[in-house]
């Protein structure tokens, strides 16, 4: 893609937000979000996007993400949306606290703020901005820093977003839940942005769920989540994506750890149209744990990009990752995968893995583990494997008389048993182990379009 193109791209969002700033500022409200969006238009001035080919961007061009004449609601209008629809038919089935980000507003469940835990706050960001405006100048772009042109956009054009607050000490019990929901008249871009902070000692759950009501338009999404987590607390999340065909997801989180704290963070996609994932860890701490596992299940002409980088900074930390794919169809995958331990994290234990399946000839998988290590005294590896479903144990099923369609997704189902397996949110780890039998027999997705017979 040439440089022309590429500021073609750049400009359309430039020349919006110079044409609307004002519209922008006054329908946010919240002078901790506006008064950085100068910062981010001049570094999305001076920062172009990421194209294919680019270091760490081998196989994703952000620019053609963006590059569509999208529309964007910049004067807050109402759009109209049946967030029960989605969250009935393909959310899983849990007793959550749960609220929805609709397109790119933050709608409650009814209730919500009645029946939050004390010490838990789960709220627009715009309006914690108002209320908490200290809390969010104190977290807010501080781990996503606008240096990188997506999340520089983000921040530009941002209006409303999630703020999480678990307060010193809160254990929360049932895992709170994000449903963000596409469905508009016209092509949407969303600006949606993530802030979770857990304070010392706190533990929460959090289910992320993505979903694209019409699939018959196209929408783009811009995620940034930004999640500390702070001295002895614990974090865990799942992120289930289940969007269409003509939906695109740049999603970006960055967590930073102190001592002592523990994450589990498990992302699937199970449907999509074109799917990048960032994700940044950092252990700041000594004695952190961190654990980052994920599962991809391609077809058609699916592009799913999950690329992570876990940054050991203090002595005795533990992480892993273990990254799984299953590519049909002329489906794409890519996982570039990075370990750094710096001299100040001696004793590190850092291990990654990422296995993947490749069952059609027209199927396509890119693999880039990476280990950095400027300390000797660690435990470190990292592995990759790609291939094909074992023809013998297909084989060996059709001779017990279980047709091939069905042995080749039955071995499926096992190659991904572990990645399930490793959700700690009650209950879901068997809906999700549901949801990738759908997946493979190819009824999911048979709700995300139905009216009445959910």
């Amino acid at each position: 893609m040439t440089a022309k193109k590429s500021s073609e791209a750049a400009r359309q969002y430039i020349d919006l937000y110079r044409h609307n700033s004002e519209l922008i500022d006054r329908a946010c409200d919240a002078p901790a979000l506006n008064r950085r969006r100068k910062d981010a238009l001049s570094v999305f001035e001076s920062t172009p996007f990421p194209c294919k080919g680019d270091e760490g961007y081998e196989k994703t061009s952000v620019e053609e993400i963006f590059a569509p004449d999208y529309g964007i609601n910049v004067a807050r209008k109402n759009i109209p949306v049946d967030a029960a629809r989605s969250f009935k038919c393909d959310v899983p089935n849990l007793s959550t606290l749960a609220a929805f980000v609709v397109n790119d507003a933050f709608v409650p469940s009814q209730g919500l703020a009645e029946r939050l835990p004390q010490g838990v706050t789960f709220m627009s960001l715009a309006e914690g901005a108002r209320r908490f405006p200290e809390l969010v100048e104190e977290y807010y772009g501080r781990l996503a820093t606008d240096s990188s042109a997506m999340v520089a956009l983000n921040t530009l054009l941002l209006q409303d977003g999630v703020l999480i607050h678990i307060a010193k000490g809160t254990k929360v019990e049932k895992p709170l839940q994000l449903v963000n929901i596409f469905s508009a008249p016209v092509p949407l871009l969303a600006f949606r942005r993530l802030l979770v902070v857990v304070e010392e000692g706190a533990a929460v759950k959090l289910l992320v769920c993505d979903h694209t009501q019409d699939s018959g338009k196209a929408y783009c999404a811009s995620q940034v989540a930004e999640i500390f987590v702070r001295r002895g607390a614990r974090f865990e999340m799942c992120s289930i994506e289940e969007s269409s065909a003509l939906t695109s997801r740049m999603a970006q989180t960055y967590v930073s750890q102190e001592e002592g704290s523990v994450t589990n963070v498990n992302t699937t996609t199970l449907t999509c149209g074109t799917s990048r994932n960032e994700w940044r860890v950092s252990l700041n701490g000594s004695h952190c744990e961190s654990r980052l596992t994920g599962m991809a299940i391609g077809s058609d002409e699916m592009h799913i990009d999950n690329d992570t980088s876990v940054n050991h900074n203090a002595p005795h930390c533990h992480s892993d990752q273990t990254f799984k794919y299953v590519l049909d169809g002329k489906s794409r995958g890519a996982f570039e995968g990075r370990i750094l331990v710096t001299p100040e994290a001696p004793f590190t234990e850092a291990y990654q893995s990422t296995r993947n399946i490749l069952a059609s000839p027209d199927a396509r998988m890119h693999c880039k583990p990476q280990l950095e290590i400027y300390n000797d005294e660690v435990k470190c590896s990292h592995g990759a494997t790609t291939g094909q479903l074992d023809h013998e144990k297909i084989f060996y099923m059709r001779s017990r008389g279980i047709p091939e369609a069905e042995a080749r997704t039955m071995l499926m189902q096992a190659f991904m048993i572990d990645i399930i397996e490793s959700v700690s949110i009650p209950g879901l780890s068997d809906r999700l182990r549901h949801l990738v039998e759908r997946r493979f027999d190819g009824t999911l997705g048979s709700c995300a379009s139905c009216n009445s017979n959910c």
